[in-house]
């Protein structure tokens, strides 16, 4: 099973237990409660999916601040999406060459697939868990790919306000806390 695949099992495990009365839940991502975060994932979600099958899809026309996702079968909609995303991420040949989340500029396919490995763990599995009291587990070679991939672009997605400050981590904490405080997230947040 590949990283984005595992990502997306472990997300599909925080959602399939987030119940309606979450919705208005804080999570750590500032700018997002548990309804936000939901709307922000199935709002850009069939960009990503699109980037695996080398298609452009533009997200809605509407911004993002202006649709309200989450409302009706959110779950329903969730799970369909990951499933989507990871079947047009399956093939090798979604991981080679050039592709787009919907954007004009194009990026290399193994980058976008781990900047969705990313999504998947950091956005749509751990804040989710940690706005609504769950615990997640997640393999340890997922976890070791994606600390390296976002070491290495941690200051470009920092620049384009994907992350914030980075925060304090040990060396010898755990390597998933090392990738929240890499993303500007406090492993402690509760």
């Amino acid at each position: 099973m590949s990283h984005l695949s595992h990502a997306a099992e472990a997300m599909a495990a925080v959602v399939r237990t987030n119940t309606d009365d979450q919705l208005a839940n804080k999570t750590p991502c500032a700018e997002y409660d548990v309804r936000g975060l939901v709307n922000h994932l199935l709002f850009w979600g069939p960009s990503l999916a699109g980037g695996g099958r080398k298609e452009s899809v533009p997200p809605l026309a509407a911004a993002e601040s202006e649709v309200d996702l989450a409302a009706g079968d959110w779950r329903g909609s969730l799970l369909a999406l990951l499933d989507d995303i990871t079947s047009s991420w399956a093939p090798p040949s979604a991981w080679e060459g050039e592709t787009t989340m919907g954007t004009p500029h194009p990026l290399p396919a193994p980058v976008l697939g781990d900047m969705i490995v990313g999504e998947l763990v950091v956005h749509g599995c751990w804040d989710l868990a940690a706005a609504t009291g769950q615990r997640i587990e997640l393999p340890s070679d997922l976890l070791a790919h994606l600390h390296d991939t976002m070491s290495a672009g941690v200051e470009q997605g920092r620049q384009m306000g994907m992350y914030g400050p980075e925060v304090a981590v040990p060396t010898v904490a755990p390597t998933l806390d090392r990738i929240l405080g890499l993303t500007g997230r406090d492993p402690a947040w509760a």
